[in-house]
């Protein structure tokens, strides 16, 4: 092969490498870096936090959020959700990544005042400063809310004291989408979470 020709085969395969190099660029932009987005829409909400505030998703437009369903009550999964979400916050605070929230929404409102609330925020190691407990609504409100926004199962049964819900984190973007769910009761996977909430920053 003549100089020219090998030229030519070299300027292709830089090409072909190139071509290959913003392809994937261009498709992690497209979803941000997370993989298979669930893109669910988030209505709006404002209701009240653990020391007797409003907050609500105007409150946490332009930060990234992790999100999950829990009740103060609860004798099974919700206190491992929460230490594995302070984990995480802990995590967070540690690889210095800032402007992140967290946010529990209570799925036994009736029951979970901003006192009770507070009180249960008290018995883990959290920063209450970007850790909100939400509630302050009909217990019919949350089921809805909960699987119209996040396709996430709330119920309580008549003359029951334990939630029927489940366990899972979430994960939402600065425009209020909610991107992916996670395990959050066991096998949670810390360094993914921490990775994808990176991504969205």
């Amino acid at each position: 092969m003549n100089q020219a020709g090998i030229a030519g085969g070299k300027m292709k395969i830089r090409f072909s490498i190139l071509a290959i190099i913003v392809l994937v660029l261009m498709t992690a932009c497209g979803n941000e870096g997370i993989e298979d987005p669930l893109n669910y829409e988030l209505e709006d909400f404002t209701f009240t936090d653990q020391n007797g505030q409003e907050f609500g998703k105007e409150d946490l437009k332009g930060k990234v959020w992790m999100a999950d369903f829990i009740f103060t009550n609860c004798d099974t999964v919700c206190p491992p959700m929460t230490f594995n979400m302070t984990k995480l916050q802990k995590m967070a605070k540690e690889e210095g990544i800032e402007n992140v929230e967290f946010v529990s929404f209570s799925v036994d409102p009736e029951i979970d005042t901003p006192e009770v609330m507070k009180e249960y925020a008290g018995k883990f190691e959290l920063d209450q400063s970007n850790f909100h407990f939400l509630t302050g609504y009909k217990q019919s409100f949350i089921e809805t809310f909960a699987l119209d926004n996040f396709k996430t199962l709330v119920k309580k049964p008549e003359n029951q004291d334990q939630v029927i819900h489940q366990s899972y984190f979430f994960l939402v973007d600065k425009e209020g989408t909610i991107m992916q769910s996670y395990s959050g009761a066991s096998d949670t996977p810390y360094a993914e979470i921490i990775d994808d909430i990176r991504s969205l920053q």
